[in-house]
């Protein structure tokens, strides 16, 4: 095996999304399932909204000209509802009882809201004027057609998906979700709930790396687990991309110890290797190649290796190739140290951390004292990691540092 110097995590995060320069293709998707997909182009409205002069409140819909003078008495014409308008003109000396989200009829322009009023149902006396347009929402206040609302890669959430609606679109184009195979190796490794050997572990790692892949918007293939034996492996590899897998995520194997197979296996299987080891704990075997069109991330078997790893790699590549501009950018956080924390070494560090209140506006982080890159109790009760620069020099309480939320 090379050993080339580790690989700065900037470098080895560059390289990953290479590897998704072209996002996936796009399809036509029924709005209802479009929740967390990524717009594979721009859509624009199909409508004004609102398509008609709609009152704000519940009231009369009246001119301004005849409630200008106080207290004035008005003759109720009709009503006008919502899906229902009142259908003829408004005179002089007139009102019409309005609902919220109700069309204003011809010849009103104000709305005079019930609360200022007295009324005997025929008659309704306004007790106090009311501005002219008061009330009243404009045709197409919020959109008119052909406004451009929604940009391509843009990742579509309630609010969203409220607007695609509203702007009458039944279904959307957006980028197919990557898929995403899983493969855990090791002959210690059983799913949750079966036999135990005693000599074995519950392997844990998938289920993190799975809602991790699947928050950020792929489908996920669970190839379950594979023993330390090259014929189990390479079945796998070849289950993968029969499945269409844009992405294989192994898990563990990757390092360089007698039973340590994956690497080779995924070379024997046409593996173009990209990178091998980078400079960050924990994570440094961290593994990156190609065959094919199935781009490979090569996970480390410690638990939170495995877990940071796919939340710094894994998920920025899944929103690549969903189409996502922004799925390389800087997501960590100013925040403030509550402890000393000592100098560096050579590979960016990752602690975890809980956030212990606020200081100058910014979250206040304590390290665990803990950092063993097996403990999945701490992981689970960090809210954060710490980033600490390669030889970075030894911080004090007080100090600013950078965080990413988990």
């Amino acid at each position: 095996m090379s050993r080339a110097p580790l690989l700065p995590v900037a470098d080895a995060l560059t390289r990953v999304l290479q590897s998704a320069r072209e996002p996936l293709p796009q399809e036509h998707v029924p709005l209802a399932q479009c929740r967390g997909r990524t717009l594979a182009q721009d859509v624009s409205a199909l409508r004004t909204q609102p398509p008609f002069p709609a009152s704000a409140m519940d009231g009369y819909a009246v001119r301004a000209a005849d409630i200008a003078n106080t207290p004035a008495t008005l003759n109720v014409i009709g009503e006008s509802a919502a899906g229902r308008r009142f259908q003829g003109k408004l005179q002089e000396g007139e009102a019409v009882r309005i609902f919220t989200g109700a069309p204003v009829p011809e010849g009103a322009d104000t709305i005079l809201i019930q609360e200022n009023t007295t009324s005997d149902g025929e008659l309704v006396t306004a007790l106090e004027p009311e501005t002219l347009g008061r009330y009243v929402r404009r045709a197409g206040l919020d959109f008119s057609t052909g406004d451009v609302l929604l940009k391509k890669g843009q990742r579509l959430g309630p609010a969203e998906l409220a607007l695609a609606a509203a702007m009458n679109h039944p279904a959307l184009p957006v980028t197919r979700r990557p898929r995403v195979a899983l493969l855990a190796t090791g002959d210690e490794l059983v799913r949750p709930g079966e036999e135990i050997g005693p000599d074995q572990i519950v392997a844990s790692n998938t289920f993190a790396v799975r809602a991790y892949a699947e928050n950020a918007g792929a489908d996920v293939i669970d190839l379950g687990i594979a023993g330390d034996n090259f014929s189990a492996i390479e079945a796998a590899i070849r289950a993968a991309r029969a499945h269409g897998a844009d992405v294989l995520v192994t898990l563990g194997g990757a390092s360089v110890g007698d039973h340590d197979l994956v690497q080779t296996a995924l070379a024997r299987e046409g593996m173009e290797l990209g990178f091998w080891r980078i400079a960050m704990r924990p994570g440094k075997p961290l593994m990156h190649g190609q065959i094919g069109d199935m781009r490979i991330l090569g996970l480390p078997g410690n638990p939170v290796s495995a877990i940071v790893c796919g939340l710094l790699f894994l998920v920025p590549l899944v929103r690549a190739l969903s189409g996502d501009p922004l799925a390389g950018e800087d997501r960590t956080e100013v925040a403030v140290l509550a402890g000393d924390l000592p100098e560096n070494d050579s590979r960016q560090d990752y602690l975890r951390a809980r956030i212990t209140g606020t200081k100058d506006g910014h979250p206040l982080v304590e390290s665990f004292s803990r950092q063993d890159s097996s403990m999945l109790r701490i992981l689970s009760e960090a809210q954060c990691l710490i980033v600490r620069e390669a030889n970075a020099p030894a911080a004090k309480a007080g100090d600013m540092c950078r965080m990413l939320r988990v």
